[in-house]
């Protein structure tokens, strides 16, 4: 038994300079695609060169990790105990950053391990996909958001319900002594079917006395970091 674990601890593959050229090489190209897809897909104030250049590094840092593993399990278990004390505080600004960090490592591992078949494949499938659906977004919800003296409330409140009915969810409710601030979140296809043959709704609430503002928030997928 102690002769078993001794060789499964000291085995290992190792890798001719041929071996790891093309293994980096695969890794590279593949990282390569990942940046240009993260290229397409972001824009605006979203997109991070930074970040987008990381990507090609994950890649390949991945893939030499892997050429220095092996089959070794030794080494493997050395390589997650030095890991494991690093933390990454990056602020992840989109959800499909994860994707794209998670297809790096996916890619860097399949190229270190020789299985280009399975990294180039999977890429292709990421790449296709995230052309057609990465640059989807969610812009279309809308915050109305209303300052008032506090007495002007109720009166804001049936103002609201008679122009959007339960189109309008009321999300936040600060308020003082003296003043009151709510926010809505409705749709922008609501907003602008109510507004047809009729007032806006901010001239309709700024006709009610001591409404200070009136704001309407465009709320999308992009956080600034």
């Amino acid at each position: 038994m102690r002769e078993f674990l001794s060789n499964m601890l000291e085995q290992g593959k190792t890798l001719d300079l041929e071996g790891i050229l093309t293994n980096l090489g695969v890794s590279i190209i593949i990282g390569l695609v990942i940046f240009l897809s993260y290229w397409i897909t972001h824009s605006g104030t979203i997109y991070s060169k930074k970040f987008n250049v990381s990507l090609i590094m994950l890649t390949i840092l991945t893939t030499s990790v892997m050429a220095v593993i092996g089959n070794n399990v030794a080494l493997s278990l050395g390589m997650v105990g030095a890991l494991s004390i690093v933390r990454f505080r990056t602020a992840i600004k989109d959800s499909r950053d994860t994707v794209y960090i998670f297809w790096a490592i996916v890619a860097g591992i399949s190229s270190g391990a020789g299985e280009f078949m399975v990294a180039s494949l999977s890429s292709a499938a990421l790449f296709i996909i995230l052309l057609f659906l990465g640059r989807i977004k969610n812009d279309n919800r809308r915050l109305l958001i209303i300052r008032a003296a506090k007495s002007q409330e109720r009166n804001i409140e049936s103002v609201v319900f008679s122009y959007f009915k339960s189109k309008a969810n009321l999300r936040v409710l600060n308020s003082t002594r003296e003043s009151v601030e709510l926010i809505y979140e409705l749709s922008g296809r609501t907003l602008a079917e109510a507004a047809k043959g009729n007032k806006s709704i901010t001239e309709v609430l700024y006709e009610i006395d001591d409404v200070e503002y009136v704001n309407v928030v465009t709320q999308n997928d992009e956080i600034d970091g």
